[in-house]
């Protein structure tokens, strides 16, 4: 990859956009685009770089967009030959195989609620290179001493929360409060203006409730679907620290989705190719 690519991977990376980027990885031939070609196609279907032009990288860019869609990418091979079956309009003569890799967003956590669980969770992030910001209603709960790796530390009323932030600048929102009625506003105002994964801290009793209200308000029941509770991967985890290990490793998982066929390779078709975690409190 050149330095203009790089430079692009690299910042949306750090504005926490995913991306997909497609590699020149085996030539045979004659073809437009040399060994190690790359390109990045963006989330709103934007390009930088080339594998090398014309229909080849019309469809290459077709599958960079498909690859986002499902959080995945794979090998695919193309034969430049318009007078083959499946060849590509192209009298290159040769053929290319291109890995298209997805590249999630870069996790970026907003923590409602800065308690003990709130602690546990950043406590584990700098080592992942994931960042996150702490959000509470109480100021001594929210300090650079308490959350010294923070990149905000917000002091604000539930309901005002995305007034003062930006709710596309993170990717996951996690409602660990202390207060129940303060995480409802938090969870009412989020669930039209957030866009990335949400997460509840809560007893069996505290999320049928908090869902309750929720529908009362005219939510509707999909979009509380949006609402993952409990949080985390089923450990039997109790404390704050093992909560914390579960809610991350969810987050993993998510970055690294597994799938049967991985490193299979795709011949290119004229057509085609186309409760883990419990409230503590």
């Amino acid at each position: 990859m050149d330095r203009r690519l790089t430079r692009e991977a690299l910042r949306l990376m750090e504005a926490h956009e995913p991306f997909a980027r497609a590699t020149v990885v085996k030539v045979s031939g004659s073809v437009p685009g040399k060994l190690g070609a790359s390109m990045i196609v963006r989330v709103d279907g934007s390009s930088e770089g080339t594998v090398g032009g014309a229909a080849l990288e019309e469809e290459v860019k077709a599958l960079a967009r498909a690859a986002i869609e499902r959080r995945a990418g794979d090998l695919y091979h193309f034969d430049l030959q318009a007078w083959t079956p499946g060849g590509l309009p192209s009298l290159c003569g040769g053929s290319v195989d291109i890995a298209v890799e997805f590249v999630p967003a870069r996790p970026n956590l907003l923590l409602w609620g800065g308690g003990h669980v709130a602690h546990a969770i950043a406590a584990v992030l700098p080592e992942l290179e994931y960042t996150f910001s702490v959000a509470d209603d109480r100021p001594q709960w929210v300090s650079e001493a308490r959350f010294p790796g923070a990149e905000q530390r917000v002091v604000t009323e539930p309901r005002r929360i995305w007034e003062v932030l930006r709710p596309t600048s993170f990717t996951h929102l996690y409602v660990l409060g202390y207060d129940a009625l303060k995480d409802l506003e938090v969870l009412r105002v989020s669930i039209d203006q957030f866009p990335g994964e949400m997460g509840l801290i809560a007893s069996a009793a505290k999320r049928e409730h908090l869902f309750a209200r929720l529908r009362e308000s005219g939510v509707d029941r999909t979009a509380i679907r949006r609402i993952r509770s409990p949080i985390g991967i089923d450990i039997g985890a109790q404390t704050p620290s093992e909560i914390a290990i579960s809610v991350v490793a969810e987050i993993i998982r998510g970055q690294h989705p597994t799938r049967s066929h991985t490193h299979r390779v795709h011949a290119h078709e004229t057509n085609g190719s186309r409760d883990a975690a419990r409230d503590p409190h």
